[in-house]
């Protein structure tokens, strides 16, 4: 029996997760709902259960694909595990918890919103279809560009989360791992999630990602973060390298040395814009991780005791100069 191919082949993997999802829906969400007297909320709970079934998988297959290789060629070996779990529990949050619910909801509802203002004022929702024509009933091609333009914006979101005192108070949670996993991609504070967020759906909504290709554009881009940041001894190659950010490329801008402004290789996907602007890095070492200027609850410290620790530096910030101070 032949493959499924194109429009077919992904209505099939959408009425799978939308079969896992109804079935979340039906025997967990519902009844918590109830029980908790939250029923109001029962018109979000598909959607809600629909990107955490995305999101459960993309642990899944990263956990397949990473642990392996971080068992194969690992770039460290530590003899307590402790802040790794921590990591893990990031993830669980981030991808499967609480958060795929705001991301969802608050994109779909947003993107509702804002194509019902466009087409009130007689203004047609913008689209890369659109502005590009030649794009219509491509959709690998379409879904590629839409993956493009959103690492695009990642990079400089990453650039100057690095450059200002306050962003990096909050970003610096990232970087204070000293035990850094495929784990670690999610471990960020909450702030910085949030305006990770804003920024992600601002530039979703301005190039008219649809609601259905949004979780699945996460999905993608996350898995390829979560393997950039798995403790292995891998790269692609010379040329690879410069077409796909590899762990190698990665740990170099979590380096302790790269800690701050003086840090390198902000691609989050691909290398394409640090090669671009002059930030690329392309050394064949495998630098320790970590950020010594923060507190050691940072690095250390339970999920709880990160986030105030993160809190403390951001507040602490507004105190001093508008750039972080050269670490190195």
């Amino acid at each position: 029996m032949a493959e499924p191919q194109g429009p077919f082949a992904g209505a099939v993997m959408e009425d799978v997760f939308g079969l896992a999802a109804g079935w979340v829906q039906e025997n967990l969400l519902i009844p918590l709902l109830y029980g908790l007297g939250l029923m109001r909320w029962e018109d979000i709970a598909f959607g809600w259960a629909l990107f955490a079934v995305y999101g459960a998988c993309q642990v899944v297959v990263t956990f397949a694909v990473c642990l392996p290789l971080e068992h194969w060629r690992p770039v460290e070996r530590w003899p307590n595990n402790n802040a790794v779990w921590v990591d893990a529990l990031y993830t669980a949050i981030s991808r499967i918890g609480v958060l795929p619910l705001v991301t969802f909801v608050l994109f779909y509802r947003l993107q509702v919103a804002t194509n019902g203002y466009l087409a009130d004022h007689g203004w047609v929702p913008p689209t890369l279809e659109r502005l590009f024509p030649a794009l219509l009933g491509q959709q690998i091609l379409t879904f590629a560009l839409y993956a493009i333009v959103l690492d695009f914006a990642e990079y400089w979101r990453h650039w100057l989360a690095h450059r200002f005192r306050w962003w990096w108070a909050l970003h610096s949670l990232h970087h204070a791992q000293r035990q850094m996993t495929f784990w670690s991609d999610d471990r960020n504070h909450i702030l910085d999630d949030l305006i990770a967020f804003v920024w992600f759906s601002a530039i979703a909504l301005a190039i008219g990602v649809p609601p259905l290709q949004f979780p699945l554009l996460v999905l993608v881009l996350r898995f390829l973060e979560s393997l950039s940041h798995a403790n292995v001894r891998l790269s692609f190659g010379s040329i690879g390298d410069r077409l796909l950010i590899s762990p190698r490329f990665h740990r170099a801008h979590h380096g302790i040395k790269a800690a701050g402004v003086r840090s390198c290789n902000y691609g989050a996907v691909l290398p394409w814009w640090d090669i671009l602007f002059g930030t690329a890095d392309f050394a064949h070492d495998y630098a320790p991780t970590g950020d010594p200027s923060g507190e050691e609850a940072l690095a250390t410290g339970s999920y709880w005791q990160q986030q105030g620790a993160g809190l403390r530096r951001f507040i602490r910030s507004f105190s001093a100069t508008a750039t972080p101070r050269r670490i190195g």
